[in-house]
């Protein structure tokens, strides 16, 4: 089997711009034929993706993103094949999606003192029934004027260290992986970037499952990195566009960013293995 597999997708369930159903169909005419949905703290959009592949001929993994933090520095963790419906792990991305909206409501009184007024409203607005981020506080500043576009209010107000920025609440990466492997999946650590391998490999002593090697943020060099790292410890490799669409513009990266079909068979003989 030789097609395109990207198993790191977004959803307006959190900071995508595309219904299940919509992104389903967008990865199908991007030559796509396995996708994960790995929204943010949420797997509300992964049974309607499911019914959309089958439709379209799309076979769907579910996924997940939730954040961690290692020596004072977030990190971001994937989830796949795991049980959506799994008792746990709803009860711990309730708790984070209700975290969601305190920070937000945080960020927002930064905001304000900034001279930048939106309301909490308007936010939920924009985010509707998805786990509130910073990027819809972003379109919201966008909408109300307050900033040109939304990459300017990340890069002046809300990203890391800028003045109106909050950190998360975060889980432990071992009870992170913990969670994930109780509900029967599988843990990546999401686009490391210049991750220093110290970390890498304390991750990795604590439940790492694998790496996220191909990332549209990913230099040829660090993809090489990432790869020999995955060798030397026996890790498994995932990969995939991090698309979301929307005011990201990142329409060309769908079908662009992808791994084979045997990084894909490696993860299920790895259930296979955690199941016998």
């Amino acid at each position: 089997m030789g097609g395109k597999i990207d198993l790191h997708t977004h959803t307006y369930f959190s900071d995508g711009q595309h219904s299940p159903e919509e992104l389903v169909i967008k990865a199908k005419e991007s030559g796509i034929d396995i996708i994960a949905i790995s929204d943010h703290d949420t797997v509300d959009g992964i049974a309607e993706a499911v019914e959309a592949g089958k439709k379209y001929g799309v076979e769907v993994i579910p996924g997940l993103e939730i954040s961690s933090d290692i020596r004072d520095r977030e990190v971001h963790l994937l989830a796949y094949f795991f049980n959506p419906v799994n008792k746990e792990l709803e009860e711990y991305l309730k708790f984070f999606r209700a975290e969601r909206i305190k920070r937000a409501i945080i960020i927002i009184e930064k905001l304000k003192e900034l001279g930048l007024v939106i309301q909490l409203d308007d936010v939920m607005e924009i985010a509707r029934n998805s786990a509130v981020g910073r990027p819809h506080i972003a379109k919201a500043l966008v909408r109300k004027g307050l900033v040109s576009n939304y990459f300017e209010a990340f890069s002046k107000y809300i990203g890391n260290g800028c003045p109106a920025y909050e950190r998360k609440v975060h889980v432990s990466p071992r009870s992170a992986f913990k969670i994930i492997s109780d509900a029967g999946g599988l843990s990546f650590i999401a686009h490391p970037g210049n991750l220093p391998d110290v970390i890498m490999v304390e991750l990795i002593e604590s439940g790492l499952d694998g790496i996220e090697v191909v990332h549209p943020s990913h230099l040829p060099h660090q993809v090489k990195h990432y790869r020999g790292i995955v060798n030397e410890y026996f890790l498994l490799e995932s990969g995939g566009s991090d698309f979301h669409g929307g005011e990201r513009n990142d329409y060309s990266n769908l079908g662009k960013y992808s791994i084979s079909y045997s990084k894909i068979e490696a993860m299920r003989k790895q259930i296979l293995r955690n199941t016998a």
